[in-house]
């Protein structure tokens, strides 16, 4: 099923270079990610947008940390130039690509620090999305880079925020994308891009997932969509539904119900990039929409999870 295309939906700002990674904070505004202009920025209420810092390559995912830092899963680089299938398909390196790492922005100055560029001597490629579990770590996807004839597989990892400890939890998988913690933090969930599908995993301690005999941790199938349409970030309903932005034809959010009961909110952008809840009742969804460069807004049907920071 379907929801109205623009139901309620308002625009807040325009000009936006391929936003992503939203976060709603406490006095209305929106910080989110600019791809293309490299910068992490704030959209006020009234439309407004101040860059906060300049991090370089392709900041993409972002979370705001238990220190009051904004940290930032960069992809290296995002070749604007690519007409709208380049941004599934990415064929080769970006020009100006400067390696994957997670960065932390300091919202007071702008000052960016970077936190980790690989794991076990192996190179982060392309970092993609992020979120902080309730004891203070995180978690992210790498969701490797693509090639004319190849792509590199993808990862989940687990880090501290003091840029001492990280650990490659699952590998292989094909373009990990959003990324997000159930209600209550027992359940880990991803949504591949390519394949349209979302998996879950069950946690068993701080950057510990449930293994199947000591090997890979096993991860069920909650969602497949499939081509046309592909996945991108993600978001927890506070009832434990899944809001997923859809990329393609179908291009806006898909819930994805607990008990399976599956709808499309259209937004009639096909690069729907992201969502995220804030408001006095974690009732109004903010989605970031590259196709159109724009952040907009709406009063979902059910209150967003609350994060942890």
């Amino acid at each position: 099923m379907n929801h109205p295309l623009g139901r309620d939906l308002r625009i807040i700002a325009t000009g936006l270079q391929f936003p992503e990674g939203p976060i709603a904070m406490a006095d209305g505004s929106v910080l989110l990610v600019e791809l293309v202009r490299q910068t992490l920025s704030r959209v006020s209420s009234d439309g407004t947008i101040d860059v906060i810092a300049h991090c370089g390559g392709g900041p993409n995912g972002a979370a705001l940390g238990p220190d009051g830092r904004v940290y930032i899963c960069n992809n290296g680089g995002f070749d604007d130039e690519n007409d709208l299938a380049g941004f599934f398909a990415n064929q080769g390196m970006p020009r100006g690509y400067v390696g994957g790492s997670i960065q932390a922005v300091n919202l007071n100055n702008g000052n960016v620090d970077t936190l980790y560029t690989e794991c076990n001597g192996h190179p982060l490629r392309a970092p993609n999305d992020i979120v902080f579990d309730a004891n203070g770590g995180f978690w992210f996807t790498d969701m490797g880079k693509s090639w004319p004839r190849y792509h590199d597989h993808g990862s989940i990892f687990y880090a501290t925020l003091d840029g001492s400890s990280i650990t490659e939890v699952v590998h292989p998988m094909i373009t990990p994308n959003g990324i997000a913690l159930s209600p209550g933090g027992q359940h880990l969930v991803v949504a591949e891009t390519t394949t349209g599908r979302v998996y879950k995993w069950d946690i068993d301690s701080p950057g510990k997932l449930s293994a199947s005999l000591g090997q890979q941790p096993k991860a069920s199938l909650v969602n497949k969509l499939g081509p046309p349409s592909n996945f991108d970030s993600l978001a927890f309903a506070a009832d434990g539904t899944i809001c997923v932005a859809t990329l393609g034809s179908r291009g806006g959010i898909t819930e994805i119900q607990p008990n399976g009961d599956q709808s499309t909110f259209l937004t009639g952008d096909a690069l729907t990039t992201n969502i995220c809840f804030g408001g006095s009742l974690m009732q109004t969804a903010f989605i970031t929409c590259a196709q159109t460069g724009t952040l907009r807004s709406t009063q979902w049907n059910r209150p967003g999870l609350k994060l942890n920071f």
